[in-house]
């Protein structure tokens, strides 16, 4: 790590683990960990699940669960993506390796898994003291962003175990509708601009090409770097990977990648803007460009896909503020985000007309 930088808080009032339970656990079923007590820190980066750095002496390892109280249907599915981790770890070092999994919820609390620790350096609205930023090095992290995308898409998901979750066939008429039914269940009030918008994204529909694996998460703040940033020393967040559509993976990519010129609603919505929005940085016409170079893809409809991901991106934020209001968690990040999900829809009816 960098002199300086950390990665990880202190727990949460509220988001605790019981040690005692789970110390059992990981002996149970973890070879080769040694003798001490366990150590927890929480990573605080991120609105979704909860994840924790578990330490024992110079034993390290990260714990993932679902946020507290209910959540939406198929949402945070823990066995799910540590299913996922142990089907793409083999053909894709950059996914983390999965330790176990456990459906136990008298451990944590819930389902969970823990896997293996990755460091390195994270990224998100600020580079860490001791990093000198010039423009040749957002060139290259935006380069390497690119790659790591162009690889995963390259896996012949039929060699891997996530051809047993595979179903592409009319995998987008799925997601537009599957996104449409979750932000009617997660609704709380009237946002002006969604009927329109629903209705644009269901009728405008293009053809996909061929199906590859899409993490469908992946944006900056859930890869890690090396110290010197020629290398992704990790990806994260694997719990939206399935087999689809790459051009989806890229037009929600491009949904959080924010560039200098972007309206204040966009670059601000969650707070400081991140470090994409730095000269240097690759703009998303830049990013999408070296793709279609590299992977070989036609990117002539990424217009849809990047509308269908600023609905997406509103529709998990929707989400959200859904459990906010409902009491099911009280974390005060949360309040204002009625306001950044009307700035989503403005924002994809914005690119939706090709402005």
């Amino acid at each position: 790590m960098k002199s300086g930088f950390k990665d990880t808080i202190r727990v949460r009032n509220g988001e605790e683990l019981d040690k005692d339970p789970l110390l059992k656990f990981i002996r149970e079923n973890i070879a080769g960990v040694p003798d001490g007590p366990l150590e927890v820190e929480q990573f605080g980066a991120g609105h979704s699940n909860l994840t924790y750095l578990l330490r024992i002496d110079d034993w390290e390892a990260v714990l993932r669960r679902p946020p507290l109280g209910p959540v939406a249907p198929k949402a945070h599915d823990m066995e799910r993506e540590y299913t996922v981790l142990s089907g793409l770890h083999p053909s894709y070092p950059t996914a983390p390796r999965p330790h176990v999994f456990s459906d136990n919820t008298d451990i944590v609390g819930s389902p969970f898994f823990i896997m293996e620790r990755r460091k390195g350096i994270v990224l998100d609205t600020e580079f860490p003291e001791g990093v000198v930023y010039d423009k040749p090095l957002g060139h290259r992290i935006s380069e390497l962003m690119v790659d790591k995308l162009v690889e995963l898409h390259q896996i012949d998901y039929t060699r891997t175990s996530l051809v047993n979750i595979a179903k592409p066939d009319g995998f987008m008429e799925r997601q537009v509708k599957g996104w449409i039914k979750r932000y009617d269940r997660s609704k709380t009030d009237d946002v002006l601009g969604v009927a329109e918008l629903t209705y644009w994204l269901t009728n405008n529909i293009p053809v996909s090409p061929d199906p590859t694996i899409i993490h469908y998460d992946y944006k900056l703040n859930n890869a890690m770097f090396s110290e010197d940033f020629n290398e992704m020393t990790g990806l994260f967040d694997w719990e939206m990977t399935t087999v689809g559509d790459p051009l989806a993976d890229l037009g929600a990519a491009m949904s959080y990648w924010i560039e200098a010129g972007d309206p204040e609603l966009l670059k601000k919505g969650l707070g400081k803007p991140p470090v994409t929005v730095m000269d240097g940085f690759f703009t998303r016409t830049e990013f999408i460009e070296d793709y279609a170079k590299k992977s070989g893809r036609d990117v002539s409809s990424i217009h849809f896909y990047q509308t269908f991901a600023y609905f997406k991106l509103a529709v998990i934020c929707q989400q959200i503020y859904f459990r906010y209001k409902q009491g099911q968690t009280s974390d005060s990040r949360f309040s204002q985000f009625d306001k950044f999900v009307s700035n989503l829809i403005q924002y994809a009816l914005h690119t939706a007309k090709g402005v």
